[in-house]
């Protein structure tokens, strides 16, 4: 399944680009699953990123390796797929996008490719992703507004 937002922030891509760190990492998780952060690596080819989901009868791992980052001119960008996925998940690849609009402002994107176990459970899952990410776009808009506005 495939799964696209956009979000336009008003601040410099390279700016974004400096803000994605551990803090706004803790920052754009919802509040269920409660998550723990074990370990991130960073946004560059070769990191990696460990979270341990709490469902509060159990827990569930997921780790994700960055595949590919660029950055150039008007564009930063990076992959994480999922070595280790939750049940509900087979597999996950993960695309940020930073593109310049202008000076000023940046669209954030999130495109995501994911399988479940099951095709049915890829319908259902769809519409719990699409709101997990849709939670992200206030956060954003909050955390990447220009100092001028």
């Amino acid at each position: 399944m495939h799964l696209k937002l956009k979000t336009k922030v008003n601040q410099n891509f390279l700016s974004v680009k400096e803000g994605f760190d551990e803090k706004l990492f803790l920052s754009l998780n919802p509040p269920f699953p409660p998550v723990e952060l074990k370990e991130f690596g960073g946004c560059e080819t070769g990191d990696k990123v460990h979270l341990e989901l709490n469902f509060i009868l159990f827990k569930q791992n997921w780790i994700s390796k960055i595949t590919f980052d660029k950055t150039s001119d008007s564009i930063f960008e990076f992959i994480d797929e999922g070595t280790q996925l939750p049940f509900f998940l087979k597999s996950w690849k993960h695309h940020h996008i930073v593109s310049k609009i202008d000076d000023g402002n940046s669209y954030i994107i999130d495109d995501i490719n994911f399988k479940s176990p099951f095709i049915l459970m890829d319908f259902i899952m769809y519409p719990v992703l699409w709101l997990q990410f849709a939670y992200r776009k206030p956060i954003y808009k909050k955390l990447f507004k220009s100092v001028n506005t």
